[in-house]
């Protein structure tokens, strides 16, 4: 019996955690959607510009970071793209 509730414990531990993992990542891209249409997500002013943006080499993915200069909000993003398969690597 024990066994049962700690086997039901541990599955409703790990499905919430795996619940909150996915409703970060839909709340990361529908910041991202907005930030791409050049309106910040918390003022909702089109204020938002890029800081910082560092490529990733031939793995693809872009560091890019954000930052409004109206409410000075600052998020940060990885962005991929292409890779050494698709000719987007440059050496």
């Amino acid at each position: 019996m024990y066994t049962l509730f700690m086997l039901l414990f541990t599955a409703l531990i790990i499905g919430g955690l795996i619940w909150a993992y996915i409703h970060h990542l839909n709340d990361k891209g529908e910041k991202l959607k907005l930030i791409n249409q050049g309106i910040c997500p918390e003022c909702k002013q089109p204020t938002i510009e890029v800081v910082d943006q560092k490529g990733g080499g031939c793995s693809g993915t872009t560091f890019v970071e954000y930052e409004c200069t109206n409410c000075r909000y600052h998020d940060s993003f990885n962005i991929g793209s292409g890779g050494c398969s698709t000719g987007s690597c440059k050496f």
